[in-house]
């Protein structure tokens, strides 16, 4: 009889919790990002993020909402994202979003996300102005910005010896901005930049500019793009007999980018805002509990600055409840929240600074480079 009693409770106590967890109210959230096209590595790998974030937090027995993923595919492309940020932002059951990875895209989004009041925080896009172009209280960014990634990029490549550049950038506001800032810091240092090529995210030829690169006689080549064209541009540089050393921006830090080229991938240079994850404080245990979710596709580098925006989020939520002007109202006083990326603080316009890293690409990897053979000499780059 003792038994029984003791098994009703225990099956009663387990119906109160199941009830309870049934009888929370539902929180949506959006994430938008690249899901579809060549940047979809990256997308996929930051919404899954997203996703897991927002299952540990319905896990947690003190959480107060269940929560929703929504999530819908920009393509990368600046008018579709205006199309699904608008859907997003007047769709007033989504309190918040996790937004966007394409710099052209976030730009051209901020005034949708203001004009609504949504509260977005960016979990990708590195273009300066997204956060300090307009002082839109909505806007919030942790991954820091290019000011950063130029900055080590610059010290980095002069420091190591080259001195002589050639820059290849997209045409978009991400590459104009970055081309922007690396020469405005090369100026301070012994190094210079001897050519610039301009060319369309969507150019398959690069051959007259490679050309004149190959006559300018530079020591590096500085990609400033995404993914998909830094692969076509190498791999022309490869069948051109371009033998120069290559470098690139975290827009090409992927693991397309590395099996797209294969070998000719080796020695790639590469800088990204934050370091590796599994050296982040809850790093390891962010990349535990995104192996035991299941998901296909890797977090990609960007994939924990997506989780702790959609932790960012909740947290707000659970301390205002779903009300999109409270919560707006919590990120912006966002000071020493502790993620699993290190503390996040906003500034005057809600950018988070991170410290970027330095990677080299080997054996089809990404490599720290303060990890890698080329710092014992054990591998050469190109050009020194």
């Amino acid at each position: 009889m003792l038994f029984k009693a003791a098994a009703v409770g225990v099956a009663l106590a387990v119906s109160a919790v199941t009830a309870h967890a049934q009888s929370k109210e539902t929180v949506k959230i959006g994430f938008v990002g690249p899901l579809s096209g060549g940047n979809s590595a990256a997308g996929v790998g930051g919404r899954n993020s997203a996703e897991l974030a927002v299952r540990l937090r319905n896990a947690d027995p003190k959480s107060k909402y269940k929560y929703e993923l929504v999530a819908l595919d920009d393509e990368c492309k600046p008018n579709v994202g205006i199309q699904v940020a608008t859907r997003a932002a007047t769709d007033k059951n989504i309190i918040a979003g996790v937004t966007h990875y394409c710099s052209a895209v976030a730009i051209a989004t901020v005034d949708v996300y203001h004009r609504f009041g949504m509260p977005a925080v960016v979990w990708g896009a590195i273009l300066p102005a997204i956060t300090y172009g307009n002082d839109y209280k909505e806007i919030h960014r942790v991954n820091g910005s290019m000011l950063d990634e130029t900055a080590v990029a610059t010290t980095f490549l002069t420091g190591t010896g080259y001195k002589k550049w050639v820059v290849v950038h997209d045409t978009t506001d991400y590459g104009n901005g970055l081309l922007k800032f690396f020469q405005e810091k090369i100026a301070k240092t012994d190094g210079q930049i001897v050519g610039t090529f301009g060319v369309s995210a969507d150019q398959q030829d690069f051959s007259a500019e490679l050309l004149k690169i190959k006559e300018a006689k530079p020591q590096i080549v500085v990609f400033a793009g995404l993914t998909p064209l830094g692969v076509r541009v190498r791999s022309q540089m490869e069948r051109l007999g371009v033998n120069i050393q290559f470098a690139g921006v975290s827009g090409i830090m992927s693991t397309s980018y590395l099996e797209a080229l294969g070998p000719n991938a080796e020695a790639t240079i590469a800088f990204h805002n934050g370091a590796p994850p599994e050296t982040m404080p809850g790093g390891k245990k962010f990349i535990e509990d995104y192996q035991k979710a299941g998901f296909k596709e890797p977090a990609e580098p960007y994939g924990p600055y997506a989780y702790v925006a959609a932790d960012l989020i909740m947290a707000a939520i659970e301390k205002v409840g779903p009300d999109r002007k409270k919560v707006r109202d919590v990120l912006n006083a966002t000071k020493n929240y502790q993620s699993i990326a290190g503390a996040i603080t906003f500034d005057d316009h809600r950018n988070n600074s991170v410290a970027s890293t330095k990677y080299v690409a080997q054996d089809g990897h990404w490599v720290r480079w303060e990890d890698s053979e080329y710092v014992s000499g054990k591998r050469k780059l190109k050009g020194l």
